[in-house]
């Protein structure tokens, strides 16, 4: 047996292509807003997916200066004052556009299965056992079960059962041997992953808006949450609130690692 720690990779986030923003707002008078995201070796003083959100919110009500829209009086030029007053009056549509993906690391079947049922403002695409063959099995514990010693013997000795039957089977099915084509290993491989367990450690490639984001992690931060999916989504929590706090200022963390934001279901 292996054993893993799950992790977190940040892998993307939005790039703006600041030339045709700039054209486009050129067209209805909106390069003040332009002109106030100042520029520093040609890289904008906010992150792309702040001014993102920011761009598609204004663009909605033209709201980049006073008077553009006769039915707007007064713009808010502070980005963080715009983008608070989005989480606040809970129009989350334009939190939308902004995506982040990650890659889910040494994180189990069991994790997975729970992740997946977020469906809404996701992309996913996931290691696949029917392709990837098992030599041995990566599996997290929990720093509970790691205390519990006559767990772990037995925990361990079945593991190792259990990658002694794969290796068994790799060899009885012949799938090193020359000659054997792509489809044939495949096929087998895919028959020898029903004798892996859900703990089995993989990776999950995993792209959310960060309307989406804010839902997953107040959701699968809570208490009742699975165990594994609540220190994945704290890790998630942590970082992306230190990086983007413009999003996710207003979540605050427990000493149990549940996160709470101050608006629920933007």
């Amino acid at each position: 047996m292996q054993s893993v720690e799950p992790q977190v990779f940040l892998i993307s986030e939005p790039s703006l292509r600041w030339g045709e923003i700039a054209s486009y707002l050129k067209e209805v008078n909106g390069t003040a807003w332009y002109n106030n995201r100042v520029f520093n070796a040609d890289e904008p003083d906010t992150k792309d997916a702040e001014s993102l959100v920011e761009f598609m919110g204004k663009m909605c009500y033209r709201s980049w200066a006073p008077g553009l829209n006769p039915n707007v009086k007064k713009v808010r030029d502070d980005q963080e004052t715009y983008i608070k007053n989005i989480l606040k009056s809970k129009h989350g549509s334009v939190l939308e556009h902004a995506y982040f993906s990650f890659i889910f690391y040494g994180v189990s079947r069991v994790f997975t299965h729970e992740l997946v049922r977020h469906r809404a403002g996701v992309a996913i695409s996931q290691e696949s056992m029917r392709f990837v063959r098992l030599d041995n099995i990566p599996f997290w514990m929990p720093e509970w079960a790691q205390e519990d010693k006559e767990l772990q013997t037995e925990a361990i000795s079945l593991m190792q059962k259990m990658e002694n039957f794969q290796r068994w089977m790799a060899d009885h099915f012949g799938l090193d041997e020359e000659g054997v084509d792509f489809h044939e290993k495949k096929s087998k491989t895919s028959f020898m992953r029903r004798f892996a367990p859900d703990g089995v450690g993989t990776s999950i490639g995993w792209t959310a808006n960060v309307r989406t984001l804010r839902h997953v992690i107040e959701q699968r931060t809570a208490e009742g949450a699975e165990e594994e999916i609540r220190l994945v989504f704290d890790t998630v929590a942590t970082r992306l609130k230190e990086e983007y706090p413009f999003f996710f200022g207003d979540f605050t963390r427990s000493e149990d690692g549940t996160w709470t934001p101050e608006w629920s279901k933007v």
